[in-house]
């Protein structure tokens, strides 16, 4: 009876690095080899340039640095390994996503991937030419077909490769995470595997570029759709599977299998990585953030920290006399449960100044907005100041309702980098306030139980001018997520008025969430590079 054994590389490439990206999977044949004994070791799709290398692509040298990072591989790479890894290749005038085989210093084949995705946060129609043929290999006695991401989605991919006489199937992936995602993966592959009774191996990139995260979570599951071995989530690393020869078959051994995270806990998982990869990857030495006494900046802070350490983390309060005793109280009190660098700069003499010099100019004018804003763009100085001198990333604390409507101000709380819960809905800030403190204390309990506030104003409460954040993010997903129109929400039993009044404030402040940071994507429909709405335009909500 003969065996075989595959090891997934679930590792983290950096976009760009090529030659860094190739010592990477050099080591992780070398140790897999070594650990696992491989005979097969597969990375995920485009490791060698890193994912999505974007208009990278379009550089003239891409393609003679993949060639040398290729010819090191050839030469370095363990023997009597085969290598599966993907890279973008150009070949006779066009570009291709492609998955090489590299075996004893010798690349034996590409295969380049027929179905394009381009929808969502996915443009590769943009980059690439489609692939025509599939690629069928054999290794050890085992017949590998080969599959790049899409191919597995769509489906007739995998149905040629059987026809070919595959008889594993080894699918390369960059599958960005959002919110249920995993669960669907799973599915898909349960259902492409039982389609060809064959067995499928999906190994999938991790970590976080710009506003993507990964979340890994490479699988096996038989030819019944069986899962058989899940690596970790959030956790990069080599997953090895065992084959056997049986019946004419391979059948994978079952192996470990990573338990399902619960939602809050997975979505905490994608902010924590997505934030520390976007601030180690760009050599930032720490982050610096407001820290109001508020949830929004409470979250941050406590994913913060658990991305970089509290020695990365430095907090400031910033209050003006509208703000309250309780929220210097709580910010006081997490920033020493945490263990952070924090500071109280009082930002009233700022805003007098202001005031003062603007007073002839708002002459005959009723005080609005504007000197509310003027707080906040108080705080925006102090922040970005202490980022030069210091190095560190202004890290922003807006979520996805107040994003959604401009509950934000510009020049002011949307200074800065990045921003960790940019796609995080109010409902689903508490949701993970509250499971971050199952974990260990993070966050004071007071902050979670009081109505959120701006705290620009007396009295100010987000209900004065929103509706419940129950009600809002529920008519925001219908509008956001699923294309609904005003007139579809309110069939669904919302108020007239309130869907009205939130579907044109959605509309109108494009222009602001064109010039913040971006944040992680955790959602199907992103602020970014899921939904590009133009700024100036007519259009009219209604049916």
């Amino acid at each position: 009876m003969q065996d075989l054994t595959l090891v997934m590389a679930q590792l983290d490439p950096l976009v760009g690095d090529i030659p860094g990206n190739a010592d990477r999977a050099i080591e992780a044949v070398r140790e897999a080899r070594i650990e696992h004994g491989a005979d097969i070791v597969v990375f995920p799709e485009l490791f060698l340039s890193g994912y999505p290398p974007e208009d990278l692509l379009l550089r003239p040298s891409m393609e003679t640095r993949l060639r040398e990072a290729r010819s090191r591989m050839a030469a370095k790479v363990a023997r009597d390994v085969m290598v599966i890894i993907g890279y973008p290749g150009r070949r006779e005038g066009s570009a291709y996503n492609m998955a090489g085989l590299l075996y004893n210093g010798e690349w034996l084949g590409e295969y380049a991937k027929q179905v394009l995705p381009s929808y969502q946060v996915f443009d590769e129609h943009r980059y690439f030419a489609t692939g025509e043929h599939s690629l069928v290999i054999e290794h050890k006695g085992a017949k590998l077909g080969l599959l790049i991401c899409e191919d597995l989605w769509d489906g007739a991919p995998v149905r040629a490769a059987r026809d070919d006489g595959a008889e594993i199937l080894i699918a390369l992936n960059a599958s960005p995470y959002h919110q249920d995602k995993p669960a669907e993966r799973l599915r898909l592959l349960e259902q492409r595997a039982a389609e060809v009774a064959l067995p499928v191996v999906y190994v999938n990139t991790i970590g976080g570029q710009d506003e993507l995260v990964f979340d890994g979570g490479s699988a096996c599951v038989d030819g019944s759709g069986t899962l058989r071995v899940q690596a970790p989530y959030w956790q990069a690393g080599l997953m090895p599977i065992q084959f056997v020869q049986e019946g004419g078959g391979w059948v994978p051994q079952e192996g470990e299998i990573e338990p399902p995270e619960e939602p809050e806990e997975s979505l905490y998982c994608a902010l924590v990585s997505g934030l520390r990869d976007y601030v180690n990857k760009s050599g930032f030495d720490g982050v610096v953030m407001g820290l109001s006494g508020g949830i929004d900046s409470g979250l941050s802070l406590a994913i913060a920290v658990d991305a970089l350490g509290p020695q990365r983390v430095h907090a400031v309060m910033m209050p003006y006399r509208y703000t309250a005793d309780i929220s210097r109280e709580d910010a006081a009190a997490q920033a020493r449960l945490l263990g952070v660098d924090y500071q109280l700069l009082p930002i009233e003499p700022m805003v007098d100044a202001f005031t003062e010099t603007l007073a002839d100019t708002f002459a005959g004018t009723q005080r609005d907005t504007t000197e509310e804003n003027l707080q906040s763009r108080c705080r925006g100085v102090l922040l970005m100041a202490i980022s030069n001198k210091k190095g560190l990333m202004v890290l922003t604390t807006g979520n996805k309702s107040e994003m959604a409507v401009g509950y934000a101000t510009l020049y002011g709380d949307m200074v800065g980098g990045f921003n960790a819960i940019k796609d995080v809905y109010k409902t689903w800030v508490y949701r993970l306030a509250r499971w971050r403190n199952t974990q260990s204390p993070a966050i004071p309990e007071r902050v979670i139980e009081r109505a959120p506030s701006a705290e620009l104003a007396p009295d100010q409460k987000d209900s004065d001018s929103l509706p419940e954040y129950d009600v809002l993010d529920a008519i925001l997903m219908r509008y956001i997520e699923g294309d609904m129109s005003a007139e579809a929400i309110i069939e669904v039993g919302y108020d007239h008025d309130d869907v009205y009044r939130v579907v044109k404030l959605v509309d109108r402040c494009e222009y602001k969430r064109r010039q913040a940071p971006i944040g992680v994507r955790v959602t199907p429909r992103g602020f970014g590079r899921d939904r590009r709405y133009p700024i100036v335009n007519g259009w009219q909500p209604g049916e």
